[in-house]
């Protein structure tokens, strides 16, 4: 499995919308691309202006990740992307930190799509 991370500062006051753009973006990701999904997370350490958050993403493998950055992760519903960089008011353009996993001992709630590939034994995407 291979993980990507990234990082945005969201403008005081447009948190929800961000969350909810990068929400319905993530789908549209996942659907077009093959990611695993992705988890948003707010950094609780910041004390900057507005809202930091870092996405983790899950992707089978490092080349499958690849294809869909180089394609820039484009997807099919502007005004989803219009309100997501609506929210922005900094990022990096290049991923916070791109892993491979090697030990995965996170407990997975029943359904969660990335149970199947918990365990050690799965190997590298």
């Amino acid at each position: 499995m291979f993980v990507a991370a990234y990082w945005w500062r969201v403008h005081p006051g447009k948190e929800d919308q961000f969350r909810a753009a990068w929400r319905r973006g993530t789908e549209l990701i996942r659907a077009r691309y093959g990611s695993l999904g992705s988890r948003l997370h707010r950094d609780a350490a910041d004390a900057g202006p507005g809202t930091r958050f870092i996405g983790i993403a899950e992707w089978p493998d490092r080349a499958t990740w690849q294809r869909a950055f180089d394609a820039r992760m484009a997807y099919d519903e502007p005004e989803t992307r219009a309100a997501f960089v609506d929210a922005i008011a900094d990022t990096a353009h290049a991923p916070l930190l791109l892993l491979e996993v090697t030990d995965d001992l996170l407990d997975r709630a029943p359904g969660d799509a990335g149970a199947a590939v918990s365990s050690p034994a799965a190997g590298p995407g």
